[in-house]
């Protein structure tokens, strides 16, 4: 028996955060796409880890219950990586909300009822979140502490409040920030700490989905004008999540640390501010 990692999304920004702390661990990799959860787990296990890919479908609870439960197979499930998620342009408002939204949301929740103690969690939201106009105090109450299966009833989450995908997307990542607050406390009373990563543009397959997509000019322009001047990297975003799980970061639980080059700082301070 060993610690087990469970990384939810066989992507770039996944796989470089495993590569960097997922040694000596058995890594159990959930991917809707079972083919590239395949992919990840060739890559990890020809460079010496020991993972294994499982189909999970992450807007599913029990779905992720069986995740959960392959993992134990192997022991105790010291770590959490959840990078799993759909973009404003491969999905729909609802598929947004039921997978970025509500799984997330039970992703953490389930976790965190069997998480080792010492363990650690990270889950990537977005700066997108960052971008919205602010919520009432009550709404990012209700996004942070609402059962889980109550959650997409929420009347801010009801089609006539969503105007389209990108502010879907929005909401859910914000809720996702609000909803790792209110979880770490949970989290913590099993000895466990859980942060959220908020990424801006990372060049992935996903990023150039975008690029190629509706906002595609948005997005070039968005990291052209910020003071990076540039687009980030996974491992850039792994450099932070080995910080946060290791025990350097052990007096840090319940935050989210945004990761974009200053884009938006420059959004609300700088060039790329709307009305400029």
């Amino acid at each position: 028996m060993k610690d087990v990692m469970i990384l939810t999304g066989a992507g770039q920004i996944g796989m470089a955060i495993a590569r960097r702390i997922g040694y000596g661990k058995k890594i159990i990799v959930g991917d809707k796409n079972f083919d590239n959860a395949q992919v990840v787990t060739k890559i990890l296990n020809e460079a010496g880890f020991d993972s294994e890919p499982v189909q999970m479908d992450l807007s599913c609870r029990q779905s992720i219950l069986q995740l959960i439960a392959k993992a134990q197979e192997y022991g105790e499930i010291s770590m959490l990586v959840n990078a799993a998620g759909v973009s404003p342009s491969q999905a729909s408002v609802e598929t947004i909300l039921k997978v970025d939204l509500y799984g997330t949301a039970v992703l953490l929740e389930e976790v965190g009822k069997v998480i080792k103690k010492g363990g650690t969690g990270v889950t990537i939201s977005s700066q997108s979140g960052w971008r919205m106009p602010a919520l009432t105090a009550e709404e990012d109450e209700l996004l942070a502490t609402t059962p889980t299966e109550e959650l997409l009833d929420l009347p801010i989450l009801q089609t006539g409040n969503i105007k389209d995908t990108l502010h879907a997307y929005q909401m859910a990542k914000r809720c996702n920030e609000k909803r790792t607050m209110a979880e770490s406390v949970k989290w913590g009373e099993r000895g466990a700490r859980l942060n959220d990563i908020a990424p801006g543009i990372i060049v992935t397959p996903l990023a150039i989905d975008e690029f190629n997509g509706p906002r595609g000019d948005f997005y070039k322009n968005m990291f052209a004008k910020c003071p990076a001047g540039r687009p980030g990297t996974a491992d850039e975003v792994a450099n932070v999540a080995e910080l946060l799980m290791s025990d350097k970061g052990a007096f840090i639980t319940g935050s989210t640390f945004l990761i974009d080059g200053g884009a938006t700082s420059s959004y609300f301070y700088g060039p790329l501010k709307p009305n400029n």
